[in-house]
């Protein structure tokens, strides 16, 4: 029975570009329809993408903002790069707003005139705009936002539309202008606010955001997961990842029961399955884990995105759009974090208590809290490439007081983000992301930092770090670490504990991460040999009815006859009464076996079946181990 609108709970599910580029039919047609009828859903969307995100709405769009700045010389590249960026949405149109039999009806004609109308009309203004700048030939930080938000305004329209022709109401919200909208027009108002608010700042926006969700009435809120042009830069505040971001704004104001992030991987895992085969995916993890994971490597989720669901309670599922039934990587709130560099107390190892309860049996129950320790070693391990080492040796006309203030001045001048630091009296290590447009940019760092000391730069570096919300519990971790690659004759350049104590860094050459990965993932991790599954996730109504028919299928019954125990590793007794069970049970014989409480149980063909089924599911389970 299908719940009223006002009755139904929230639920924000956000699509990344690439997912939209493969599968619009899959999410617009069965995904996004299969949770309409317990849930208002409100889906957020990123620029659509081709297989990479060089190739996307977004690069395309950066690229024709260098190309305005370059000037006129550049003006066929501009043309070159709007065209295919409305052509690209345009074909996407025509390709999905037909029927079955290839052909078109009448509303989806008037659908696909009106938003390719929308589309030509959005980017024939983005070229006039861009024309003009290249005639003054640059570009600020607002105009700059202006540009990138076409790409998410383009991918709202496009999905709307297909939704709309698929009988499912949907409307476009589109959020350039909601910093506006909150803070007013000044650009000093709206900087003052971003300076003074912290996180207040974005709880405003997420306000206006659901005012907009709201008066959308019975329509599937489509929002564009770029939200504001903001002072100085939407990208230099938040960057690339702001569409998640948005979401999570999304799901704070509308108080959502789940935030879902679509991605194309079932979600978290203990590593790279592309560098590592034996990694394994991951039921859950913890918020400041997931935070770890994105800043060294792993395209998790954005940080701020974490800030807002942990103080709202929201709970947080990466999912597979290829795999929608899969429960995927859950990432529970956790409000009650140890504070940085003090030994976590026994009242900081409970789970907090504004978690779900089913949440604390699962978490409790896998370790993630408490005393049991087996659980949670390391939980997983990501490596970040292209990394340069610069190791600063202060000369001895350098007072050492003023020595690193100086050495992190240029820094901030050169707009370098480092990822790691080690120092000592007069020396600085440092560790930090290269790119091919920050060549010039670094060496004219060096040329400055040469004023302290000697400047010995390595290239080709690799930083692997190794997380864990439990590390800090554990003595020795360090030191099985440091044996695991010595033994694979690794060398380390530079090692690093984070403040947090729940994640340990270190500078390896490249050629030697992968391995390095490997190894600390067979050596130090010790992956548990029991299959963690986390079953309490929403699922749409399509998912459930695939279940239930699962079940069905093997004859497996649920109710108060007989309930499948828990999956664990079948003794050797069990799996001789198996046996011998099997035998009995296909010769129409009941067999009898003593247990602690009754002496003798009755073995009938659904007790064996639902047996064979258990065990069945427990190899599978260890051949992905």
């Amino acid at each position: 029975m299908e719940t009223s609108r006002e009755n139904r709970p929230w639920l924000v599910q956000k699509y990344g570009g690439t997912s939209l580029g493969k599968l619009l039919e899959s999410i617009c047609s069965k995904i996004v329809p299969s949770y309409l009828r317990d849930y208002n859903l409100v889906v957020v969307c990123s620029a659509l993408s081709g297989s990479t995100k060089s190739s996307g709405t977004t690069s395309l769009l950066l690229e024709c903002v260098s190309h305005a700045e370059a000037g006129l010389s550049a003006q066929t590249l501009l043309n070159k790069n709007i065209d295919a960026i409305r052509d690209s949405h345009v074909r996407l149109l025509e390709k999905h707003l037909v029927n079955s039999n290839g052909t078109r009806s009448d509303l989806c004609n008037d659908i696909f005139d009106t938003t390719k109308t929308l589309i030509v009309k959005e980017c024939e203004s983005l070229r006039g705009f861009l024309l003009a700048a290249q005639i003054i030939g640059e570009l600020s930080p607002r105009a700059r936002d202006r540009v990138i938000a076409l790409g998410e305004k383009l991918a709202c329209r496009v999905v709307a539309a297909f939704l709309c022709s698929r009988n499912i109401p949907a409307e476009p919200i589109i959020l350039e202008d909601v910093v506006e909208a909150v803070f007013g027009a000044s650009v000093f108002d709206q900087k003052t606010a971003l300076d003074n608010l912290g996180p207040r700042f974005y709880h405003l926006i997420a306000d206006e955001i659901t005012k907009r969700i709201h008066d959308c009435g019975d329509h599937v809120p489509i929002v564009t997961g770029f939200f504001g042009i903001m002072p100085d830069s939407l990208l230099k505040n938040v960057g690339r990842g702001y569409s998640d971001l948005c979401a999570a704004m999304c799901a704070v104001g509308t108080k959502a029961a789940e935030l879902q992030i679509w991605k194309e991987v079932d979600g978290i895992f203990t590593a790279d399955p592309r560098k590592v085969p034996s990694a394994r995916l991951l039921a859950t993890v913890t918020p400041e884990e997931a935070t770890e994971l994105t800043y060294y490597g792993s395209e998790v989720i954005h940080p701020l995105t974490m800030d807002q669901i942990r103080c709202a309670n929201i709970p947080l599922r990466l999912k597979n759009v290829f795999n929608p039934t899969a429960s995927g990587t859950i990432i529970y709130p956790s409000r009650t974090p140890s504070p940085p560099l003090t030994p976590p107390t026994p009242i900081d190892e409970k789970v907090d208590v504004k978690i779900p309860l089913p949440s604390i049996d699962y978490m409790l129950g896998n370790g993630y809290h408490g005393d049991r320790q087996e659980r949670r070693r390391p939980t997983a391990v990501t490596v970040k490439e292209d990394i340069l080492l610069v190791n600063v040796v202060c000369n001895r006309n350098t007072k050492s007081q003023g020595f690193l203030s100086g050495v992190f001045d240029r820094l901030e001048d050169a707009g370098i983000k480092t990822d790691l630091v080690t120092t000592s009296e007069r020396s600085v290590s440092l560790a930090f992301q290269h790119s091919e447009e920050g060549s010039c940019q670094h060496q004219r760092l060096r040329v400055e930092l040469e004023k302290f000391g000697k400047v010995i730069i390595t290239e080709n570096m690799s930083i692997v770090t190794i997380v864990g919300h439990k590390m800090r519990n554990m003595v020795g971790i360090s030191a099985e670490i440091m044996s695991a690659l010595a033994s694979a004759k690794i060398n380390i350049f530079m090692v690093s504990q984070g403040a947090s104590e729940i994640n340990i860094s270190l500078v390896v050459r490249a050629e030697d991460a992968v391995l390095a990965m490997n190894v600390i993932h067979s050596k130090v991790l010790h992956i548990p040999t029991h299959w963690e599954q986390e079953t309490n996730f929403i699922k749409g109504a399509e998912t459930q009815q695939q279940q239930q028919r699962a079940r069905l299928a093997q004859n497996v019954v649920v109710g108060s006859c007989y309930r499948p125990p828990p999956l664990t590793h079948p003794s050797s007794r069990s799996m001789a009464l198996l046996t011998k069970t099997n035998a009995a049970a296909a010769a129409g014989v009941a067999v009898h076996s003593r247990r602690s409480t009754i002496d003798r149980v009755a073995v009938g063909p659904a007790e064996a079946a639902a047996y064979r089924y258990i065990v069945k599911r427990w190899l599978k389970r260890k051949r992905q181990v």
